[in-house]
């Protein structure tokens, strides 16, 4: 079985939720792992912070550097990247997990928040990525992954909400045309996205939604796995889901994924 075993993660949002997921998979291969993300002091409402994902990291057999970086912040992004790269050698794998939501229509969103949606998710994994991308051209097996949908033009997944899924929707354009421009250079571009809502603390944004109807981040983190193990000559440009991809791989009972086995799941936005 293939796995990511000295192989360099640079995740952004990483401090929780499923960025941390991710980076728990791989550490138990033996991954080093970058958590770039802003969360230093710990915030009641938001558990989690770089400095307890790294012990985390480390616990679980992976080698862990804890930045504290704002992806809408140029100078950091380039230094973080720069300080990984030599940290570890260089870069193998780029996560593109940090994300910014607010679920409101037009009057109800304000343009800070409009802002914030567009500079932490489609600029945010624009400027990450690019900033990598010196040191994945150096890498054996390059993958860059979005946490970003399918393009799903259907009006019903923008009229209740237009500022974010345009914003979302900008991080999984990126795969649309990052995919074939980094293709030459042997760099696999992909989106992996939840069919279920995921048990994490977005989902406070989200009327209505209660935990034991949802599924824990480690579906996504092991479908993350799957991915990033695959050949990125062979894989990209793909908008995967996760459960496809699990079953894929031959997984056939989902029970233990689930917050609470055996309650209705709410599917996620954008999957028809």
């Amino acid at each position: 079985m293939s796995t990511l075993a000295g192989k360099t993660l640079f995740i952004t949002g990483a401090s929780r939720g499923i960025g941390l997921a991710i980076a728990l998979r791989a550490a138990r291969d033996g991954a080093n792992i970058v958590i770039a993300a802003k969360s230093a002091v710990a915030n009641p409402k938001l558990p989690g912070t770089i400095h307890t994902a790294a012990a985390e990291i480390e616990a679980a057999g992976g080698k862990a550097l804890a930045l504290q970086v704002d992806i809408r912040e140029e100078d950091q992004v380039v230094a973080a990247a720069a300080q990984a790269a030599e940290h570890f050698g260089g870069i193998d794998i780029v996560i593109n997990n940090a994300s910014a939501i607010w679920l409101a229509g037009t009057a109800e969103t304000p343009m800070k928040r409009y802002d914030l949606m567009h500079q932490v998710n489609s600029r945010g994994t624009f400027l990450v990525t690019r900033s990598c991308l010196p040191y994945l051209k150096k890498a054996a097996n390059p993958h860059v992954l979005m946490l970003s949908p399918p393009l799903n033009l259907d009006p019903k997944w923008f009229a209740p909400h237009t500022a974010y899924t345009i914003a979302k929707y900008g991080m999984s354009l990126c795969v649309l045309g990052m995919s074939p421009e980094f293709a030459p250079m042997g760099i696999a571009v992909n989106a992996l996205w939840p069919r279920t809502v995921i048990a994490t603390a977005a989902i406070g944004m989200i009327d209505g939604v209660q935990v034991e109807h949802c599924r824990k981040p480690e579906i996504v983190a092991d479908a993350a796995h799957v991915v990033l193990t695959r050949s990125a000559a062979e894989y990209t440009g793909h908008f995967a889901i996760d459960e496809d991809i699990l079953r894929e791989a031959g997984v056939s009972n989902f029970d233990a994924y689930a917050v609470k086995p055996g309650a209705h799941l709410l599917p996620d936005l954008f999957l028809d």
